[in-house]
């Protein structure tokens, strides 16, 4: 989880999320709430989840380095973005939140998992594959100060993503989604990363899902930046370039050698 912080543009820690037909969807007595960092792409999971269901919820934004008395008490394990709070219980974890906005408001919106149990563990699978195989190496290219670590964790992304295409092609099966003709568990999963993907594009160059090696997954994120609940909750880029620009200077200056006198 994304653990540092730079001075974000909100001035209010609170917002209501209510708008249009999203307002009536929650059944009688339930009260969301989400605690969330602007810049982590384990909350925008979760603000798409709700969205795609169509539930009406508070977002908390914290400041991880002055955390709430509520974000203390709801995840005194981790202390971690997300945290859902569904009528005073807290659920914790991005994967765990996504299933129980899934299960929880089964009558609301489309659903995340599919119905057959087979098609739902094939979900699940491809999702662990995103959150295992891919997204830690991918991350350990920009965290890493050599050269040589730098070539091994690109390779190890470029494998990832070969094998991400191809299951993207099973899973669509020529449809616009992980999930088909809609959007599923495995496209909120790994679409709430594509602001970070971008950012990373503008800080060093190289695409993640460039159209001449994974053409499926780069149509795929024009797609999935497309949806209206994307739109609404993805982060500016030129933002996540700054923060991201932040904790490559920290890192740099972390890993750099004491000076002499």
């Amino acid at each position: 989880m994304i653990d540092l912080s730079i001075p974000g543009k909100e001035s209010e820690r609170t917002f209501r999320h209510t708008h249009g037909r999203k307002r009536m969807a929650n059944r009688g007595g339930d009260e969301v709430k989400l605690l969330g960092m602007w810049a982590s792409p384990f909350v925008v999971r979760a603000q798409l989840a709700l969205r795609l269901k169509g539930v009406n919820y508070e977002y908390v934004e914290e400041e991880l380095a002055n955390k709430s008395d509520l974000f203390l008490r709801s995840n005194p394990v981790h202390k971690t973005v997300p945290v859902l709070i569904h009528d005073g219980k807290p659920i914790c974890e991005s994967q765990v939140i996504l299933q129980y906005i899934d299960e929880a408001f089964a009558g609301v919106g489309p659903s995340l998992l599919p119905a057959d149990p087979y098609e739902r563990a094939v979900a699940r699978f491809w999702a662990a594959y995103v959150e295992d195989k891919l997204l830690p190496p991918w991350r350990k290219v920009f965290r890493v100060t050599t050269d040589e670590e730098r070539a091994e964790w690109t390779r190890q992304t470029v494998a990832a993503v070969d094998t991400l295409e191809e299951g993207l092609r099973q899973c669509s099966e020529g449809k616009g989604f992980f999930g088909g003709d809609c959007v599923g568990y495995v496209d909120v999963l790994l679409g709430s990363m594509v602001p970070w993907v971008r950012a990373t594009e503008k800080l060093s160059g190289d695409r993640l899902f460039d159209a001449g090696k994974a053409p499926l997954l780069a149509a795929w994120m024009e797609r999935f930046s497309e949806l209206d609940a994307a739109k609404a909750v993805f982060q500016d880029v030129d933002r996540v370039v700054e923060y991201a620009g932040a904790i490559q200077a920290r890192l740099s200056a972390a890993a750099a050698p004491a000076s002499t006198q």
